[in-house]
């Protein structure tokens, strides 16, 4: 790993790392200058792996090194910090989910959750995704602040591993957004720039997350089980729906596999 990746301010390290996410989501978004349609099976199969990277990255870069930190450091029942995180993250999320109007894929713009609205379903479309990013930003961030904690369950490769995990499973959801904008008739710079969009809240969340966890440590467990209970609300609730809608259940699932599989790799093999 670069020097001077590793000498940098965690708050910087989650801002480098989050961009890189993004930019992964911003070249799944540009396979719409070349497809105008996408197979409805093969995008169930890339929800499915989506859904099973952060399932995957939930427990071995989040809820595992939480309660390793919490057996280390406090007098609290080693559960307790994890278990209350990760109820507050999945609440968080859903109070999210209450007032942000969006529109889940696949569903009618009549399907739209929110507070009532007349947006147009494009912005709908990009809410959602905008929606299950925050987790993913504020998880890398958290990760990458817990480093700077000199935790043995918090290491910078595990952080990095988790970066990278969720800028795999970033292109599909940028082909989940741009793709169908552009089946429905919308312009390719227009589909592909709204694709993108969706992921720029992810660096906001990540320095938001470090920089939480640089000023106050002993949060620390907390917010890697919050970030954790935030993306199982958003795999449960969103993708893991999306994906069986259209009935390719094994194919999605079989995708989940793979996606859990490939993130349990990373995380042990680089931490």
């Amino acid at each position: 790993m670069s020097e001077w990746f590793v000498q940098l301010n965690p708050v910087w390290q989650a801002l480098i790392a989050t961009t890189f996410t993004w930019f992964v989501t911003a070249l799944g978004a540009a396979t719409v200058f070349f497809f105008k349609q996408v197979n409805r099976k093969l995008l169930d199969g890339m929800l499915g792996f989506a859904a099973g990277v952060m399932i995957a990255a939930s427990f071995w870069s989040l809820l595992a090194p939480a309660i390793q930190m919490t057996r280390e450091t406090n007098d609290v029942p080693v559960w307790l910090p994890s278990a209350i995180g990760f109820l507050l993250g999945g609440a968080f999320i859903r109070l999210i989910d209450l007032f942000l109007p969006h529109l889940h894929l696949g569903f009618p713009v009549n399907d739209a959750e929110g507070v009532p609205t007349k947006w147009r379903r494009s912005i709908l479309l990009v809410l959602a995704i905008t929606l299950h990013n925050i987790p993913e930003g504020l998880a890398i961030g958290v990760a990458f602040g817990a480093v700077a904690a000199n935790l043995s369950s918090a290491t910078l490769a595990g952080a990095v591993a988790l970066a990278i995990g969720i800028a795999i499973q970033n292109f599909p959801e940028g082909v989940a957004v741009s793709v169908p904008l552009r089946s429905e008739g919308m312009s390719r710079l227009k589909s592909f720039w709204y694709g993108q969009s969706s992921a720029l809240i992810e660096p906001i969340a990540g320095m938001i997350g470090a920089g939480a966890v640089l000023l106050m440590r002993p949060i620390l467990p907390y917010a890697l089980a919050f970030a954790a209970g935030a993306m199982i609300f958003v795999v449960v609730e969103e993708l893991i729906p999306e994906s069986q809608l259209a009935k390719n259940t094994d194919f999605a699932t079989s995708g989940a596999m793979l996606g859990f599989v490939i993130m349990m790799i990373l995380d042990v093999g680089l931490s």
